[in-house]
């Protein structure tokens, strides 16, 4: 399988089925249709389903909600219970759980800051445990937070800032949020993926760093992410398919210019795409004109996900009273 940039597996799915008109070995595919959002889970279950879709092993969740990036509090307001739904399912925290909460990403770049966003606005408790000298609450979980920024404000890779922390304060659990990138541009700020597997920080903007998992750290971990980004290489390949979909249905077939597009292999096309576009769009990556205000509205959807998860005594009604 060509490498087409995305962070979501279930899009490594779909390229996979794409091309060998079957879905992998070693993955099951489970679908969840509501009203307003599609919920699809994706299990990596061994080595051979790993290798095909360029993912762990472990299991991947999408929430697809093609309205989301539209102004409807309400939606909203579902879909953040769904996250905190899902989040529970994994069955990664308990009661007594100590839970670390990472945003990842910088701050100073719109698309890459969904992970910092959602940290100032989770409900943060472990200095009430460590003053009270308590282990377990009714209404409320022991969480920290951290924005660790990146390397290029710090001088220090963000893994190490996460497992300097996670020796300190030592975590039952880590969540992990980012900005993803998709290989799709009516997923961008549409989708919400959730995986037990954890991340690997800078994904979004094509700067992966140390990944953040539990084979690293010692702790399980979370990842959350938002994708909030296109590959422009991926744009321009897609437009090139609509194209020949295009001159097919205009009986322009026998055209020299059908032929030479229709014989191209998808990886070939997609290869000569990336080399012309290389020299002048390096890395260039596409985001919406209304970025900003997409984060600030993606960023309580899953913090309030996250604090409906992870606290006892909160719901939905707390949160927006209260955290906002």
């Amino acid at each position: 399988m060509y490498h087409i940039r995305t962070d979501l597996a279930v899009e490594n799915r779909e390229i996979y089925r794409q091309i060998n008109n079957q879905d992998s070995k070693g993955v099951d595919i489970e679908r969840e249709k509501k009203e307003f959002y599609e919920i699809t889970r994706v299990k990596v279950l061994n080595k051979e389903g790993s290798q095909n879709l360029h993912k762990d092993i472990g299991t991947y969740i999408t929430i697809d909600v093609p309205s989301l990036n539209k102004s409807d509090e309400d939606l909203k307001d579902e879909i953040s219970q769904v996250v905190a739904k899902e989040i529970k399912g994994l069955g990664k925290n308990k009661d007594d759980s100590k839970i670390l909460i990472v945003g990842l990403g910088n701050w100073n770049i719109t698309p890459d800051a969904l992970g910092p966003k959602v940290v100032e606005r989770v409900l943060v408790t472990r200095q009430f445990f460590v003053n009270y000298n308590k282990e377990i609450d009714e209404t409320v979980a022991n969480v920290a937070a951290i924005s660790p920024g990146v390397m290029g404000i710090t001088g220090i890779e963000t893994g190490e800032i996460i497992k300097g922390v996670v020796e300190k304060i030592k975590p039952d659990l880590i969540i992990a949020v980012d900005a993803l990138a998709s290989r799709k541009m009516d997923r961008v700020s549409t989708t919400i993926q959730i995986s037990d597997t954890g991340i690997n920080p800078g994904a979004g903007v094509g700067n992966n760093r140390m990944e953040l998992s539990e084979k690293v750290l010692g702790v399980p971990v979370i990842g959350i992410g938002i994708p909030t980004v296109v590959d422009a290489a991926t744009i321009v390949n897609d437009t090139l398919d609509l194209i020949i979909d295009s001159l097919k249905k205009e009986s322009a077939q026998g055209s020299e210019f059908y032929n030479l597009l229709s014989q191209t292999s998808a990886e070939e096309k997609y290869s000569l795409i990336q080399d012309v576009l290389n020299p002048y769009m390096k890395n260039v990556v596409v985001t919406p004109t209304d970025i900003d205000v997409l984060i600030e509205d993606l960023s309580i959807i899953v913090a309030n996900g996250l604090n409906i998860a992870l606290h006892p005594g909160i719901d939905l009604k707390d949160v927006n009273r209260y955290i906002r």
